[in-house]
């Protein structure tokens, strides 16, 4: 299969294209940088310049593939302004994709987060999020699966607060970011809420057993720690670190605090069943092991 990928050269996105060569599939990878072309193509990957804004550039790149995998994202979580343009910059792109592939029964995958419930593990049958600082990701990702009436295998795989790599990647990261920048490892309240994780070769796996045979309109958890407390998580990075570990306020994490702030375990009991989906690589708390001072 031909697989047009955005944000093919992060953390998250590296893995996917990684996973997607070595099953035999072609990848054409958007790239808005010499340098991230220049590493698309050391993994394999055809690169297509351009950035998530260029929207003729996103059309004429899905209407020539196979299948989609959207995965590029500002991340930008500096005010709630740039994480709005984000936002909008995001839906945009998705509208422009998911319109190159109307009618066409081809598969279309993107990103989301694993919603909160109050009281339990979220499952794949809990609806997206579509209020608060990043709903506006989650209605972008209703829209995209809505268009399984219009001709387009869209589905969504829900990522975990954190996935990670050899101790980087995720709010985990930011997290670590954040303690070597004010010399504590900190987390909001009393440290109780759960995170659940993933490591991103294992997401990887799940991106491609979903462009492959996810049934249109669905949406899969690539949960493999359902739920790890942050303080637990910021005691391993404040040991890795030498840094003291506390409560720091919720307000000091900026546009981020209340979503760092709640409870959001989830689960993934489905998604292992139906598609065969196994994690095999370590836990984000043995991961962050690999954190160097």
């Amino acid at each position: 299969m031909r697989v047009f990928v955005t944000g093919g050269t992060g953390l998250v996105g590296s893995a996917v294209v990684t996973e997607l060569l070595s099953a035999g599939h072609a990848v054409t990878a958007l790239a808005r940088s010499d340098a991230s072309a220049a590493h698309a193509e050391a993994a394999g990957a055809t690169a297509v310049r351009g950035a998530l804004t260029d929207l003729t550039v996103l059309r004429a790149a899905a209407e020539q593939a196979d299948g989609v995998i959207h995965l590029a994202f500002s991340n930008d979580f500096s005010s709630p302004e740039a994480l709005a343009q984000g936002i909008a910059e995001e839906a945009a792109a998705l509208e422009a994709l998911g319109d190159a592939l109307i009618g066409t029964d081809r598969p279309l995958v993107t990103v989301s987060g694993t919603p909160q419930v109050a009281g339990r593990a979220s499952t794949e049958d809990d609806p997206s999020l579509t209020d608060g600082p990043v709903g506006g990701r989650g209605r972008s990702v209703n829209r995209a699966l809505e268009l399984a009436s219009q001709g387009v295998r869209s589905s969504a795989v829900r990522l975990p607060r954190t996935v990670h790599n050899q101790g980087r990647g995720g709010f985990a990261g930011l997290l670590t970011d954040i303690a070597r920048r004010t010399g504590i490892a900190g987390y909001p309240g009393d440290g109780a809420q759960r995170w659940p994780a993933v490591h991103a070769r294992d997401a990887a796996v799940l991106f491609r057993l979903t462009l492959e045979k996810a049934p249109a309109g669905t949406a899969w958890h690539a949960v493999a720690d359902e739920g790890d407390r942050v303080r637990d998580i910021a005691a391993v990075i404040g040991r890795r670190l030498s840094l003291p570990v506390a409560s720091v306020p919720q307000e000091s994490y900026g546009p981020l605090g209340r979503i760092f702030a709640t409870d959001q375990p989830a689960s993934s009991t489905h998604t292992r069943a139906a598609l065969g989906w196994k994690p095999t690589h370590p836990s984000l708390l043995a991961d962050l092991e690999n954190l160097q001072p």
